[in-house]
């Protein structure tokens, strides 16, 4: 089967938009691939992070995907630090790095501001990582959002940049889109971010779920409920796309723009669906909350099989190095 590998930040909750751009499209692509996927807890580093709680938001993290329907019968699950050629082939790779190609990268300038006190080589170097992540397992495909295209263009940079100048060992990885619209904040303008605190958890209780449903912002022109809407501008809208069925998404198309639907009775039904789909994941959650040592036995045996993988290309990297092997 072609190999697939991606990873998910323990940067904390896991909210909709992780779960509709990344792990739902996850859990389907098991089916068609050898699926590796990883907790990239250096990746984290990156930025300012609470020491004391990086352990625990770790094993929430692989909680989180198994609750959603990983597992390791269709995938290998692993953190990225119990790996450690994902750093030592990083470095290598950095040595065939041209700087402006990193420098260059959006993701690494939007951090920069947002970070200005904490710009760090590990900023820049980022998405280095990430292509060493990727070609680690010489994994040809990479599902990720529009926002990350950039990075995996990069990586197959790097791939044939060290291709060329030694050997051909790595596949150029392609992309693979998630079909899902790209879901914003409750406040409707930002990307979904607990850092900006306008997100919705998918392991919150239903009474958090409707409180930041209730507020959240819609067409800002359907000021009274008598107004007409705009779908295509409302974010709400474009949740519902995500979690319901064509036959509700034509009735709150049409009733949205006639007016015979509120904005209230629309964050109705987008919740109901929810609870529908997010209920379960939370059940399954608590569950295996109650035996952290499955998902501690979870992870080692994902790092197990990706370290016998991980060490085979790097003997194989070594070797076409040129390096002293003794």
């Amino acid at each position: 089967m072609k190999r697939i590998f991606s990873g998910i930040q323990p940067t904390g909750d896991i909210h909709l938009g992780n779960y509709v751009g990344a792990i739902r499209n996850w859990v389907y692509l098991t089916g068609e691939y050898d699926c590796i996927f990883c907790v990239v807890d250096y990746h984290a580093i990156t930025v300012e992070y609470p020491i004391e709680e990086m352990r625990r938001r770790t094993l929430d993290a692989a909680l989180i995907l198994l609750a959603c329907g990983l597992s390791p019968e269709n995938a290998n699950i692993f953190v990225q630090s119990h790996v450690r050629e994902h750093t030592e082939l990083a470095w290598i790779f950095d040595t065939v790095t041209p700087i402006g190609e990193v420098e260059r990268m959006t993701q690494f300038k939007d951090k920069a501001k947002q970070h200005r006190s904490n710009i760090n080589m590990g900023l820049m170097s980022y998405p280095v990582l990430q292509a060493a992540d990727i070609l680690l397992y010489k994994a040809g495909f990479v599902p990720v959002g529009e926002d990350q295209v950039q990075h995996i263009e990069l990586s197959r940079e790097i791939a044939r940049k060290f291709n060329g100048r030694f050997k051909p060992i790595f596949p150029e990885p392609q992309e693979i889109l998630s079909m899902a619209p790209k879901i914003l904040g409750v406040d409707g303008q930002s990307k979904m971010s607990k850092t900006l605190n306008n997100y919705i958890g998918i392991l919150e209780e239903e009474g958090e779920i409707w409180e930041k449903l209730r507020n959240a912002v819609t067409d800002v022109n359907r000021v009274r409920r008598n107004d007409p809407g705009d779908p295509a501008v409302c974010n709400i809208y474009t949740i519902h796309r995500a979690f319901s069925d064509n036959n509700m998404l034509l009735e709150i198309d049409k009733g949205c723009k006639t007016a015979g639907i509120g904005c209230i009775d629309c964050k109705k039904m987008l919740f109901g669906n929810l609870k529908n789909e997010l209920t379960p994941i939370r059940e399954k959650a608590l569950a295996l909350g109650k035996d952290m040592g499955y998902i501690e036995d979870v992870l080692a045996k994902g790092a197990a099989a990706c370290g016998a993988i991980a060490k085979t290309t790097m003997d194989e990297v070594r070797e076409t190095l040129g390096l002293y092997i003794p």
